[in-house]
């Protein structure tokens, strides 16, 4: 399971009896937050740093636990601030400063030097929120007392993006194949972004793939041919082309369990072996938190999987979506989202249809696919790019809409929106920030969600929304 450690902070200026106080409001605020975050994470309490040589213990406990995704730090009384500084050197985990304090309101009838030499966080805090600033160290900040509502629900937050941020580090991506010969945007520096986030991104032969996909058994085809009858509807006379793709899943699934794989890629210019472009098999594996990339993009498959993980337990849809083409009807104007296949179908308003279809890229089989149309709602468009001296997130704020009229000839997955605050000023921004055609949409994540994960990666962030005009566009 994965965990926060609690980190409290105090000093012995005051004495034994202080810090007995000390640990029992601690252990305390840590059985609540233990019990308002189980469903994400275990918070677990460690010792009170009174001096240095607490805080490196801590923090290097922190830092070499394989299951902590972050720490939490509170400063109960006045903790000086250099006693943390080289614990802090040795913190490798996101950290979330806890600006609050053990008690809600002042006992004014009671109150005396006693009370306040104990509970000064409003002290503490500020020294510690110097030397976190001073020596430039990305973080959280959440302020309030910590039984409100407001406050739990952003430490939820908070331990959800710490979360993603673990996962990311352990993620492997495999590349069947390359990017897409003479595109741009889906490159990138590999290396680099396995020392941002962690992404082990390595190329595995097709024919590697193919061997595992043709060991697939009977049995194990007929298994996941009852899976698909029981998640989507039938809607073809091909079942041999079904087959196919749920003879590839089957392969797939192997393969990424057996190399611990937790995203992958794949180019509809690099198939050898295979009859048909991956399809039904595709957007199955994504309802599973399988990343994926179309075209050889291994930064969405990536992005695409943190952002799944990020979104766990949460009301809404999350996963890859491909900007396509518009209706440019004036005041009116929407977007239809889709690819050639696969589109996860976490976006289908109703149950999905199997449909068999030709398809006029890579000169293979008619291949199966999930046709459906997409859900409706708020939600955000995300994007990662490679500007070539830095990673840049551009993070639009858009809504999913009903499609105004059915579309009978178009057999793949739709999925429509409308750009905020507008159309011309949405995606203006978005060229003129070097978005990609390659996106993550989600229905269950924030924009705020999206700067956190930002903030605490050192990613640029560019944002659109409401609040964007034509001035932040331009200029």
């Amino acid at each position: 399971m994965d965990k926060l450690y609690f980190i409290p902070g105090s000093q012995d200026l005051y004495g034994d009896e202080c810090l007995k106080q000390v640990a029992k409001d601690c252990e305390e605020m840590a059985n609540f937050l233990n019990e308002k975050l189980k469903d994400i994470v275990t918070v677990e309490l460690l010792p009170t740093v009174v001096d240095s040589a607490a805080c490196i213990a801590n923090c290097r406990k922190a830092t070499m636990d394989d299951d902590c995704v972050g720490v939490i730090t509170w400063m109960h009384t006045f903790s000086p601030a250099k006693m943390w500084i080289k614990g802090l050197q040795d913190l490798r985990k996101p950290l979330l400063h806890l600006h609050t304090q053990a008690n809600e309101k002042l006992p004014y009838d009671e109150i005396d030097m006693d009370f306040m030499n104990l509970n000064q966080a409003a002290h503490g805090d500020r020294e510690y929120g110097f030397i976190l600033a001073r020596m430039g160290i990305a973080h959280e900040v959440v302020a309030g007392y910590y039984k409100n509502e407001k406050v739990v629900e952003k430490i939820r937050d908070f331990a959800r993006v710490a979360r993603a941020i673990g996962y990311s580090r352990k993620l492997k991506v495999a590349c069947f194949g390359n990017n897409m010969r003479e595109v741009a945007v889906t490159d990138g520096d590999r290396v680099e972004s396995q020392i941002r986030y962690g992404w082990e991104t390595n190329y595995y032969g097709i024919g590697d793939l193919v061997d595992c996909i043709n060991a697939s058994t009977d049995a194990e085809i007929d298994a996941m041919m009852e899976e698909y009858k029981s998640k989507y509807t039938m809607a073809t006379d091909n079942i041999e082309a079904v087959r196919e793709q749920a003879k590839y899943e089957v392969g797939l699934k192997k393969f990424l369990k057996k190399n611990e794989i937790g995203a992958f890629i794949d180019t509809f210019q690099d198939l050898h072996g295979l009859k048909q472009l991956p399809g039904v098999a595709v957007q199955d594996l994504m309802t599973e938190g399988i990343g994926f990339g179309p075209e050889g993009d291994y930064k969405i498959s990536a992005l695409s999987a943190v952002l799944m993980k990020m979104a766990e337990g949460k009301e809404g849809a999350t996963g890859f979506i491909e900007d396509y083409t518009y209706d440019l009807t004036e005041g009116e104007e929407l977007e239809l989202a889709s690819h050639m296949l696969e589109v996860p179908p976490a976006f289908a308003a109703t149950k999905p249809e199997i449909q068999v279809h030709p398809l006029g890229i890579g000169g293979k089989e008619d291949p199966a696919r999930l046709v459906f149309d997409g859900v409706t709602g708020d939600g955000i468009q995300v994007t990662l790019v490679d500007m070539g001296t830095h990673f840049r997130i551009i993070c639009a704020d858009i809504e999913l809409v009903k499609q105004p009229k059915p579309m009978p000839k178009l057999p793949v997955a739709r999925i429509m929106y409308r750009h905020k605050p507008n159309f011309e000023i949405g995606t203006a921004a978005w060229c003129y920030a070097g978005g990609a055609h390659h996106s993550v949409v989600s229905t269950a994540l924030t924009r705020k969600d999206i700067a956190m994960f930002a903030k605490l990666t050192g990613t640029e962030l560019i944002v659109i929304g409401d609040d964007t005009k034509d001035a932040d566009v331009t200029r």
